[in-house]
């Protein structure tokens, strides 16, 4: 987490604290909750964050997501979309043997997915899930995954909720492009795509620490033989009305079956403006 993020976060949580309070018709939680109850369960979020620097270097980051979710009493459904792309100055060596500077795109990815739920009881639940990921940059190329489970809501009040999901499934994936020597000139070589059973794994848990402060953090584990894949996603939100809040997020992710050259850990620390329908 960086100072600048930080700092930022410190005065949004303090601006919200002063708006929450003035708020007597409640925080973003309160009028979420009663919109789901009034559209079968369904409620949703957006987020979109945006940073741009230019003078001795210049930068241009830009991430979105999208997220709607549904529980009543026989449902508890999850769909998501997510993007993610930056551009910045990179070093190159031109043709003349030359390091110059380019402004060219330094990051790509985009990610949706859908979880379906039927619950057996309050508690546990049958869910089918697919999720699918482009990268341009990432270990693979792109990934997709189906799986069938069993989830089990262990813990779930006003403050507080922890569920998880487990179950088997069948993953396809095609790792980045191999860096060889042919001929005396570097060239990308195409890999092949690869495919096979995982165990699928989520981890959810979320905690109101105020009225208008909340913590959510999920962890996806995707194990097979051949690729072990884990991303974990932690945010902080401070609601400023009961449809507007600020979020730092901070993303872990890692492959096992990365190629020569390409890093098996990424990271992605965001500030957001979240609005809440």
């Amino acid at each position: 987490m960086n100072k600048i993020s930080l700092a930022f976060l410190l005065a949004a949580t303090t601006l919200a604290s002063h708006v929450h309070a003035q708020d007597t018709t409640g925080g973003a939680s309160t009028g979420s909750d009663t919109s789901a109850t009034d559209n079968g369960g369904w409620s949703g979020s957006g987020e979109f964050g945006f940073a741009s620097t230019r003078g001795n270097s210049r930068s241009e980051n830009l991430n979105a997501k999208l997220g709607l979710s549904q529980e009543n009493e026989l449902w508890r459904n999850n769909f998501f979309l997510n993007g993610l792309r930056s551009k910045g100055d990179v070093s190159v060596t031109d043709a003349a043997g030359k390091t110059v500077d380019r402004f060219t795109t330094t990051a790509n990815r985009y990610d949706s997915g859908a979880s379906v739920g039927y619950k057996l009881d309050p508690r546990s639940y049958i869910v089918g899930a697919v999720r699918y990921e482009h990268d341009d940059f990432g270990a693979n190329l792109w990934q997709g995954t189906v799986s069938l489970g069993y989830g089990y809501i262990a813990l779930k009040n006003q403050r507080t909720e922890l569920s998880f999901e487990i179950g088997p499934g069948y993953k396809r994936y095609r790792p980045a492009d191999e860096m060889q020597n042919v001929n005396g000139a570097t060239v990308p070589v195409r890999q092949p795509t690869q495919g096979e059973a995982v165990a699928r794994g989520l981890a959810n848990f979320k905690y109101r620490l105020t009225d208008n402060t909340a913590f959510e953090d999920t962890l996806l584990t995707e194990a097979g033989s051949k690729n072990k894949y884990y991303q974990n996603d932690a945010g902080l939100s401070v609601s400023m009305t009961r449809k507007m809040a600020l979020k730092l997020g901070f993303q872990v992710r890692y492959n096992s079956d990365t190629q020569p050259g390409t890093k098996s850990t990424d990271t992605l620390t965001t500030t957001n403006l979240v609005y809440n329908f």
